[in-house]
């Protein structure tokens, strides 16, 4: 049955009101990447090589995202209710999408991603799988087959009037750009599932050969040779991915998986890519042509809040046209989904290992062993770039003469690392068209000469704020003659800092100021050099802080003896006001001391008040009532037990206190 589509020019107009259009800047891609797609549902995947771009339609939302190959959103086709199937043009200046709920495709240029035509498909209910094929457009829909020829002035919709086959409901689809004038289909999810095979390259399509087959199939494709389909399940109801000839559909092999396979995509050397829904298992495995251990296998992390992995999403596998990326989408048990970019799957994964010697002397042959193996098996003689990196060949290091790989991989080789310190081997592996690169290093400690540094001042005591020089000695190095001088003051509000680094002078000394308003710990360093050891050296130096107090409420001051006293009347209060260093949180110590009949100052009692901020404290000492009585009072910060311990005990002078009538 043949049917002429409307004309182009009303087919442009269609549905155009309803839809509309976000676009963002193109990107660059990325390597293996995942990001969430602002989806609720995934009907296809559809990847642009040209424009390196991956479409994901929703058909429970009615939409299509455009992602670049990292994921990243640049556009956002709505008003496409249903839209599941998509497929591009030959050249992929054209995507297409199946628009189930109108029965409709839609097609969208991919430079800009603008609509350009709405194709009516009248008599195809829920068109939903797409393929192109010579560049015609098929379509599966409800019970039936179809195709879209858009070559010529007017378009031209025909649907399939002799299928070969009584289509339960929405045929799969798959096809090979290598693969020309061949079509498949298969029943879609059914225990046991029609499949057929299309020669579609003469104006009407020919069915080749069909077969009931073991189903529950959630996508299909073909070789690009065009003489296996493969799908997502079969074998007796085993999992894995059978392979079935196209010319009778008999079982030619069959790639064994985990439970349970729902995604199967063929690139265009042939590579397989097969998914399962194992939330406890791998969930993307590769298989090269005819060899049923797959060479790489990708498990989804666990993104939701259960026991089990992130899911695939049936159906949710498409290659990039040029074999580079392999893109799935996973949902998570919130119903998150996600667009996963594999970068070069089709490679195995080789696994390189190195192994050096923990310690090892400077100049002396070392050995370094090693081995490479993969599950694609690599000839003997495969060779690996050597490079040593140490303190005279920083990064990227100095290259070693390569080494080859003996029959089982392993290798080895010898070397007298000139240079003492941390010595790292790197052994590479440059990978070719079927095994990826893998790469690893080894490090051992190469001896040195012990190295001589001092450092001054240790446990000397000064006056707050005192500028204090610091001498560090350094012995004989190799070449190395540069210190650094660093002070880090107690507390823990002032960082560590670089008061000076230099070369040291010609008696192998480098001095530093430090101005010393806290104790402060002081050190040396020497960072060696290829045949001297690293070296350190600590001071520890204190700082006292600053007291002065003043006496008030006294009514004249005189001598005894040489001693001068403050004279208060016996009911007097005096007032010892103090200003100290402050620091948060510091308190000073109150101290009186009572002149006793035998002429010897007495302690009478101690007790610690608070500073303000300003670093002030006034504390009254209560008049004793009688006359006759000398005292002495003094503040005193103690390392402490003044509520800190970043100065030295500091005590101030004492004040004499003479009380009469």
């Amino acid at each position: 049955m043949r049917t002429r589509s409307i004309s182009t020019a009303t087919a442009l107009a269609v549905l155009f009101s309803s839809v509309a259009l976000t676009v963002g800047a193109a990107g660059s891609a990325a390597a293996d990447s995942a990001e969430v797609l602002p989806v609720s549902s995934v009907g296809d995947i559809a990847v642009d090589g040209v424009h390196r771009r991956v479409y994901v339609s929703d058909p429970l939302v009615g939409k299509i995202v455009v992602t670049d190959y990292a994921g990243k959103v640049k556009g956002t086709l709505t008003g496409l209710p249903g839209v599941s199937g998509l497929t591009l043009s030959d050249d992929s200046r054209q995507v297409y999408a199946a628009v189930s709920d109108k029965n409709r495709i839609v097609s969208v240029e991919t430079d800009m991603y603008t609509r350009t035509a709405s194709y009516d498909v009248t008599g195809a209910k829920g068109p939903a799988t797409l393929e192109t094929v010579d560049g015609k457009v098929w379509f599966g829909y409800d019970g039936g087959l179809g195709s879209l020829d858009t070559s010529g002035a007017e378009p031209v919709v025909e649907l399939v009037d002799k299928p070969g086959v009584e289509w339960d409901g929405v045929p799969l689809l798959g096809s090979d750009p290598q693969a020309p004038g061949v079509l498949v289909a298969g029943e879609h999810g059914n225990t046991w599932a029609d499949v057929a095979v299309y020669d579609v390259a003469g104006p009407e399509p020919v069915l080749r050969t069909t077969k009931n087959l073991t189903g529950n199939f959630k996508q299909l494709d073909l070789t690009p040779d065009g003489e296996q389909v493969l799908t997502t399940w079969g074998d007796g109801f085993g999992y894995s991915f059978p392979a079935y000839s196209t010319k009778d559909l008999s079982q030619e092999t069959a790639y064994p998986t985990d439970a349970y396979p729902n995604a199967v995509a063929i690139a265009s050397d042939g590579t397989i890519a097969g998914g399962s829904d194992s939330i406890y298992d791998p969930d993307v495995h590769i298989y090269q042509p005819g060899v049923k251990v797959p060479v790489r296998e990708y498990d989804f992390p666990n993104t939701g809040n259960t026991s089990g992995a992130d899911e695939l999403v049936p159906g949710a596998l498409a290659w990039a046209p040029d074999d580079g990326h392999l893109f799935a989408v996973s949902v998570n048990s919130f119903g998150t989904f996600s667009l996963r970019t594999m970068a070069e799957p089709g490679k195995s994964l080789p696994t390189l290992t190195v192994n050096a010697p923990e310690k090892a002397p400077r100049a002396k042959p070392l050995a370094v062993t090693g081995k490479l193996t993969d599950t694609v098996p690599l000839p003997a003689g495969t060779v690996l770039k050597v490079t040593r990196t140490d303190v005279e060949s920083p990064a990227p290091g100095r290259t070693l003469p390569s080494v080859k790989t003996k029959a089982d991989g392993s290798f080895s080789f010898t070397d007298s690392p000139p240079a003492g310190g941390k010595v790292t081997y790197k052994v590479a592996y440059a990978g070719d068209a079927t095994h990826a690169a893998a790469s690893a290093s080894d490090s051992v400690t190469v001896s040195r000469t012990k190295t001589t540094l001092t450092l001054d001042k240790n446990g000397k005591a000064y006056a707050y704020g005192a500028d204090v020089s610091f001498t560090a000695h350094l012995g004989s190095t190799y070449k190395n003659r540069t210190v650094e001088i660093w002070a880090d003051p107690y507390g823990g509000d002032k960082p560590k800092k670089l008061v000076k680094k230099g070369t040291v002078n010609s008696r192998g000394d480098l001095s530093a100021t430090v101005d010393m308003k806290r104790d402060t710990k002081v050190t040396a360093v020497f960072s060696g050099d290829a045949r001297s050891a690293s070296a350190s050296a600590t001071s520890t130096a204190y700082a006292r802080v600053k007291i002065s107090s003043t006496v008030s409420k006294h009514y004249r001051t005189g001598k005894i003896g040489s001693t001068t006293y403050h004279y208060f009347h016996k009911s007097t209060d005096p007032y010892l006001a103090t200003k100290m260093t402050y620091y948060k949180g510091r308190k000073q110590r109150f101290e009186l001391q009572v002149y006793g009949a035998d002429r010897k100052w007495h302690a009478s009692g101690s007790e610690y008040f608070a500073l303000s901020p300003d670093g002030a404290s006034t504390v009254r000492l209560k008049a004793p009532g009688q006359s006759g009585i000398r005292a002495r009072i003094r503040s005193a910060y103690v390392n402490a037990s003044s509520g800190d311990n970043v100065n030295s005990t500091t005590y101030g002078a004492w004040k004499y206190l003479n009380f009469t009538r």
